[in-house]
């Protein structure tokens, strides 16, 4: 892996991760164009500090909203809490068993079965790019407009919503392609939250999630390493180091150029992309990648 490589994914990974068409897909689509194999440890290593980075961005760039959103009373800081830590915990708990579920039964008889060995295969990102994109559109097409949730002393969000989120968001860990900011703010809106706290409290989710994710791909790095793998933490931490600066820095270029477009975008427009998305992924399945 070049520096150059490097750099590209996380230039896509940075203008990728506030839109919801699965930025994760794009990464993978470009690793395997470059002719790199995504569900390497190093690789899957890599994608997962270049979430880290954009996150960073995510954070840097929506605090002020947060924190009037969720930080501006006692009230809404403990109900954000609180409903953050049920969602995360929903996923946490269903993801893991996703994980397993595939890894033994799925991959039953496969050597050292993981679920990132899953991560490569574009026939199985496609129908997920798909399917977000129908959520994309189906959510859309039922989009409510209720009152604006700034207007209450409630975050807009209740435990009901918060559980349904967090139950979607565990099958975007397993599959590739299945956005999860996509998946989470459709459902969110489907559920009856308003789209701007779906998005605020769907990226929320993304800075809880994202350490533990972090931490799963090292140690399966690590573990690697000890089986006699030829790549060691050493030798990946560099570049995915690099790759979460450059993420950070791409993905703040990408927040200020994208957000007031997203503002007044048209939501069916990325569900759209996404169908679209999943027949080119299709297609270089087809032709070999």
């Amino acid at each position: 892996m070049l520096t150059w490589h490097v750099i590209v994914l996380a230039a896509v990974q940075g203008l990728a991760e506030l839109l919801p068409i699965s930025s994760s897909a794009h990464v993978v689509v470009a690793e395997k164009l470059m002719g790199m194999d995504p569900s390497a440890p190093q690789m899957t290593l890599l994608l997962v500090m270049l979430h880290t980075g954009t996150m960073l961005a995510v954070i840097l760039y929506f605090w002020r909203q947060w924190r009037e959103a969720f930080f501006s009373s006692s009230k809404k800081f403990w109900e954000f809490a609180w409903l953050l830590t049920l969602a995360t915990g929903i996923t946490g708990v269903l993801g893991e068993g996703l994980v397993k579920l595939i890894e033994k039964v799925w991959l039953r008889g496969t050597p050292d079965a993981e679920v990132e060995q899953l991560f490569s295969h574009l026939e199985l990102i496609a129908p997920a790019l798909a399917l977000v994109g129908i959520l994309i559109l189906v959510s859309g097409a039922f989009k409510k407009r209720g009152p604006h949730p700034e207007a209450s002393e409630s975050i807009g969000l209740n435990a009901r919503q918060a559980s349904i989120i967090g139950i979607v968001q565990a099958f975007c860990l397993p599959f590739r392609g299945f956005s999860r900011s996509g998946a989470t703010i459709s459902t969110g809106m489907l559920a009856g939250v308003a789209k701007i706290r779906a998005e605020q409290f769907s990226f929320a989710l993304a800075v809880g999630l994202t350490p533990a994710v972090d931490a799963r791909e090292a140690l399966r790095l690590l573990r690697f390493e000890q089986a006699g793998g030829t790549e060691t933490i050493a030798m990946a931490l560099l570049p995915s180091l690099l790759g979460a600066l450059c993420a950070f820095l791409a993905g703040l270029l990408a927040l200020k150029w994208l957000s007031k477009w997203l503002e007044g975008g048209r939501w069916y427009l990325f569900g759209i992309y996404c169908l679209l998305a999943a027949a080119v992924v299709a297609f270089l399945h087809v032709k070999g990648f």
